[in-house]
């Protein structure tokens, strides 16, 4: 009861915005999730481009704020990495991107 009552308290539980900010943004690694079997055509590279810079900087802000925000950190890591593999389904179907590396030839 000790420990609840520590976490309920504490500078990053419940009653601060440190704990719900992070609980509200797994929605985003969620939806991201949820659109993996979506067809690559349907994604909007300028939402993932986005998403992807606005979880890094946010990785860095959790990291950087006192008292660190570990739930925030790894919120937006998973999301990060969520993103990072839509934006290269995206860059794929867009020819931005090829699904093997194309070997120089020597001449």
């Amino acid at each position: 009861m000790a420990a609840f009552k520590a976490f309920w308290n504490s500078p990053v539980g419940p009653k601060t915005t440190h704990f719900w900010g992070p609980v509200a943004n797994w929605g985003f690694v969620a939806a991201g999730l949820a659109d993996m079997n979506k067809p690559p055509e349907m994604i909007s590279g300028n939402m993932t481009g986005a998403m992807c810079i606005y979880s890094a900087l946010f990785m860095r802000f959790a990291w950087m704020v006192q008292p660190r925000n570990y739930l925030l950190l790894a919120c937006h890591a998973s999301n990060e990495t969520v993103q990072l593999y839509q934006f290269s389904r995206w860059a794929k179907s867009e020819g931005l991107l090829s699904a093997k590396k194309e070997e120089a030839s020597p001449q």
